[in-house]
């Protein structure tokens, strides 16, 4: 945690956005893999890190206020508050204004002023002051990933796959898994760990024993071969009986620009397609339809 500290504090080093401003610096927002960069191989000289760092670098410093999460416009190139587009490789973080002046404070004056910021009702405040902004940053954010995960939880699901509960949703960038979630995923008997996959979506069909995942496209993250296996091995280790596999597409021609150029939908999943939702379908493998023709 210390070293990300370090990390986000040099503003020397040019951000390592390529959208990002000329004179941007690594301290105007980096996102956890740049940080990790930052770590290994500024500080620690080619030591390999987890990106998925987020869970025990970035979580514990956003409890308190001292980091904010932070999101590239590439329209623009400027660093807005929050995280509007889950998943996007724009999402970062930068310290607090706040958190750099007590860090920034004479010795004599740091240990009294430190005691001042961590006060519980000053926290509190800094939190609701970072959500009210980054809420004000997402109206001017393009957010189709959120808007398809919505519309497959309140369409898709009741309607194809009614006896699933959700367990999982990865649509921010806060917290990686929510209390909430842990309780969820618990009383199905799955565990996430940092090593794991995360799909945008997990549902559990308790009668059945059964998971389901759900992934989300607006531009990358098929259900794919690596993504089958490695839920799949999920499954089996939670001691389930199986699990199924959507993609879902806001639109036929994003579809259509996918697919024709990755073909990476595997053999028995289903594909959705939110702006025709009363269908989804299945990909069956050419010698399984053969088989079931005969």
């Amino acid at each position: 945690m210390v070293d990300a500290v370090f990390a986000l504090l040099d503003n020397i080093t040019p951000s390592l956005y390529s959208g990002a401003p000329l004179n941007a610096h690594f301290c105007d927002g980096a996102s956890t893999q740049q940080i990790a960069i930052h770590i290994g191989t500024f500080q620690r000289g080619g030591t390999r890190l987890d990106r998925e760092g987020r869970d025990y670098w970035i979580k514990p410093l956003r409890d308190i206020g001292a980091v904010e999460a932070v999101y590239l416009q590439p329209e623009t190139g400027a660093f807005v508050l929050g995280h509007p587009v889950p998943k996007s490789p724009n999402s970062a973080y930068r310290l607090s204004a706040s958190f750099v002046d007590v860090l920034k404070a004479p010795e004599q004056n740091w240990q009294p002023r430190l005691q001042e910021w961590i006060r519980e009702d000053n926290v509190r405040i800094r939190l609701q002051r970072q959500a009210e902004l980054a809420n004000l940053a997402r109206s001017a954010v393009d957010t189709k990933h959120a808007d398809l995960i919505n519309a497959c939880m309140t369409f898709y699901v009741p309607t194809f796959l009614p006896d699933f509960q959700v367990v999982y949703i990865d649509d921010g960038d806060g917290d990686r898994i929510t209390e909430a979630q842990r309780a969820a995923l618990a009383a199905a008997g799955v565990t996430l760990g940092l090593g794991d996959s995360m799909p945008d979506v997990l549902l559990w069909n308790e009668t059945k024993e059964q998971l389901w995942v759900i992934e989300a496209v607006t531009s990358d993250g098929e259900v794919d071969l690596h993504k089958v296996d490695q839920m799949t091995e999920l499954a089996q280790r939670a001691g389930k009986r199986g699990v199924g596999f959507t993609t879902a597409y806001q639109t036929w021609k994003t579809a259509a620009a996918r697919q024709s150029r990755h073909k990476n939908l595997p053999p028995d999943t289903y594909l959705w397609i939110m702006e025709d939702p009363t269908k989804h379908f299945h990909a069956i493998e050419a010698s399984t339809a053969a088989q079931r023709n005969r």
